[in-house]
């Protein structure tokens, strides 16, 4: 099994007087794997919101015969 520690990051002050530094520089240390494993957890979110499916986003093994050409 494998454990994961999540730390929690908070910023604190009015809207108005932030800017996107904050954020730039969160998403800049997670790198490519924790934006992308980000996205794709909004995507499974979605679909369970909305009673979709959620084996639909499965791999779909159609192929049955593959070439070079």
């Amino acid at each position: 099994m494998i454990r994961v520690m999540a730390a929690v990051v908070g910023r604190h002050g009015r809207v108005a007087d932030m800017d996107r530094s904050f954020d730039i520089s969160y998403w800049q240390q997670q790198g490519s794997n924790g934006i992308f494993g980000a996205a794709w957890q909004m995507v499974i979110d979605y679909y369970s919101l909305t009673g979709r499916d959620v084996t639909e986003l499965e791999f779909q093994r159609s192929v049955e015969h593959f070439r070079r050409s």
